[in-house]
């Protein structure tokens, strides 16, 4: 699992997020505008700030199938029309859901970007949840929960970590949904999904491209504009309580392999000024795992052979909870508990002998010259603001976020080791590897458009 560092939103800041423009229309929609000329074209992206931490038990899943009932007509435009025009105009689109948001998104040439609000101002007021078209829709979200999860041994591992590591927290329930629920949910459902979160006062646009700020602003005022802003339901703290002791799952599942991952519960980012572990554990996941030479990969693939794979993750940036991974598969003739063992020993070695400024620096140059190549992406950029913004940071915070991320000491990385990897917030989840049946293929799963 490579580090999803938040500081992708940040790295660029010095050209790529140079100029950045809001407009707030009078009905609650943010309007934030890339002007990025280098190529003729444009990447438009609505943002809503609802995902699967926002269902309720009984419904899980609904955000993501309400996701892929966009598609399936409005009051204007025939199921699979939305696509074509799209294609029509030289496009290409997509969505994607999340813990934290759902967002839709095309990418085209410049000159049609006001079709593009078109469509998607109208899927926001006017969609149409055909019974019928839901009915052949939720099947196809079986499937693919069926292919994505229960076929994919360690997506398996990391849904029942999530359930078991949250007591309380919404966190805990799958963005594909259980299955039990997807048998169960009914287009009334996902309308009351939709009438509930799509308003324009609970979404932002993002556009970027070869574009200019005032005619997008015009092109968004005209299209969106009229739409009216509703009453948003109110969201109630859902924080889990405090974890008491380890928690330990085996998950049986055929695979070739056995696979094992440690998630200990630590910060969120919450005041970009004030506080300072957040950058920290970054950091930390990044000298385990932030570059090719990090500690994972040198010391337990390469020298000891424990692991055939290793790595870590954390985000500091998520509307909910947060926890901080580090997984891995076995090497042969290793088992789960030593390699456990090792994964655990790198932690307690930064706590105990803490990490060299030379390799602290690399891996914040790794991370610099990553996101580097983000700035020749209108996508990425697109998707850099988007993000950020769903989570609460405002894209005037990037230098922030850039300034505080280059400040982390080594002193300060291994304070986070020693204060955050005991037992007690320690939820452990092993692959139990069962018989392949004879003659099945490795399935890989790629992401599908709609």
């Amino acid at each position: 699992m490579k580090i999803r560092l938040f500081v992708s939103l940040a790295m660029a800041a010095g050209a790529a997020l140079a100029n950045p423009h809001e407009k707030i229309l009078a009905n609650g929609l943010r309007v934030i505008v890339q002007e990025d000329r280098r190529a003729p074209t444009a990447v438009h992206m609505v943002w809503y700030r609802a995902g699967s931490m926002d269902e309720v038990d009984g419904t899980s899943g609904v955000a993501h199938v309400l996701e892929h009932m966009m598609f399936k007509g409005t009051r204007t435009l025939r199921p699979g029309e939305f696509n074509k025009r799209v294609a029509a105009a030289g496009g290409r689109d997509n969505a994607f859901t999340s813990l934290d948001y759902t967002a839709y998104f095309q990418q085209v040439p410049a000159r049609r970007l006001g079709e593009m609000m078109a469509l998607e101002a109208d899927r926001m007021a006017n969609l149409v949840l055909d019974p019928k078209e839901f009915a052949q829709e939720i099947r196809v979200v079986m499937e693919e929960r069926r292919l994505r999860t229960e076929d994919n041994p360690q997506a398996l591992v990391y849904e029942k970590q999530m359930a078991a590591a949250f007591q309380a927290h919404p966190y805990r329930r799958p963005i594909i949904g259980w299955m039990n629920d997807l048998e169960n949910m009914t287009a009334a459902d996902a309308r009351d999904w939709y009438r509930r979160w799509y308003a324009p006062n609970n979404a932002y646009v993002v556009v970027v491209g070869d574009v200019a700020k005032d005619e997008v602003f015009r092109l968004a005022e005209k299209h969106y504009g009229r739409i009216p802003r509703r009453a948003l339901p109110e969201r109630k703290p859902q924080s889990e309580p405090a974890q008491v002791g380890i928690k330990r799952l085996s998950v049986k599942a055929p695979a070739k392999l056995p696979y094992v991952s440690l998630a200990w519960k630590v910060p969120v980012l919450r005041d970009l000024h004030k506080e300072r572990e957040p950058y920290a554990l970054e950091m930390l996941a990044g000298v385990l795992d932030g570059h090719e030479a990090a500690r994972l990969a040198r010391n337990l693939v390469r020298d000891a052979k424990v692991a055939v794979s290793a790595g870590a993750g954390y985000d500091a940036t998520v509307r909910g909870e947060a926890l901080f991974v580090v997984s891995g598969t076995p090497a042969e003739g290793k088992g789960v508990a030593e390699l456990e063992a090792a994964l655990r020993a790198e932690i307690a070695r930064v706590a105990n002998e803490g990490v060299g400024a030379q390799e602290l620096e690399r891996v914040k140059t790794q991370v610099i010259a990553a996101q580097v190549y983000k700035r020749d992406s209108m996508m990425a950029q697109a998707m850099e603001i988007g993000r950020s913004e769903a989570v609460g940071v405002h894209w005037r915070d990037i230098d922030t976020l850039l300034e505080k991320i280059r400040s982390v000491t080594a002193e300060e990385v291994q304070a986070v080791a020693k204060k955050y990897f005991g037992d007690d917030t320690l939820t452990v989840a092993v692959l139990d590897p069962q018989p392949l049946p004879e003659g099945a293929p490795q399935k890989s799963v790629s992401t599908g458009r709609h």
